[in-house]
C-alpha cells in the first residue's frame, strides 16, 4: 500500500529532510508533502499577490487564506499527518493542523521533545504515536509499509 504523508509543524529545523532521506533510503512507498517552509514567503504571500495592507491583521489574513488552500488540500489528501512541535515558538498553526487531522479522521503522529509533553498532552492523547525524532517517524512508516 502507498501512503500520502503530510509533514506539518515547525519550519526552523531540518526534520522534514531527515524523514525524506529516511523514506528514500528505505525505498518506502510513501509520498511526502509539506506546507511552504520559507517563513518570509509564507508570511508575505498575501500582500505580494493581492496588494499591501495598512493593518497587520489584514496582511496576516490574506496570507493565511492563501496558505490554507495548500494546507487544507494536503490535509484532505493525506493518509497520515505528522505534526512536529519545536520548542522555540508557540506553534498554534501546528496545533490547529493536528486538530484538523483528527477531525478529518486522519492518522496523527506527533513529534516533540519530552519537555513539551505536559503542554501538548491533549494533542498527544489524540495521536496514534508520539515520537521525539524523525528517525522514529521513519521507523513507524517502515513498519506500516511491511508486506
Amino acid at each position: 500500500m502507498d501512503y500520502i504523508v503530510y509533514l506539518s509543524g515547525e519550519i526552523h529545523t531540518n526534520w522534514r529532510e531527515q524523514i525524506r532521506d529516511g523514506v528514500a533510503s528505505a525505498d518506502l512507498p510513501v509520498s511526502l508533502y509539506s506546507p511552504v517552509t520559507n517563513h518570509e514567503a509564507s508570511d508575505e504571500v498575501g500582500v505580494q499577490i493581492l496588494g499591501a495592507e495598512e493593518k497587520p491583521f489584514w496582511k496576516d489574513h490574506k496570507a493565511s487564506k492563501i496558505n490554507a488552500i495548500r494546507t487544507n488540500n494536503m490535509l484532505q489528501q493525506a493518509d497520515i499527518v505528522v505534526v512536529r512541535f519545536g520548542d522555540k515558538y508557540k506553534q498554534w498553526n501546528a496545533a490547529f493542523d493536528a486538530g484538523q487531522a483528527v477531525a478529518m479522521g486522519k492518522q496523527l503522529i506527533v513529534m516533540h521533545a519530552p519537555e513539551l509533553t505536559h503542554p501538548l498532552k491533549e494533542v498527544d492523547a489524540q495521536a496514534m504515536a508520539v515520537t521525539e525524532t524523525p528517525q522514529q517517524v521513519v521507523e513507524i512508516l517502515r513498519y506500516i509499509c511491511q508486506a
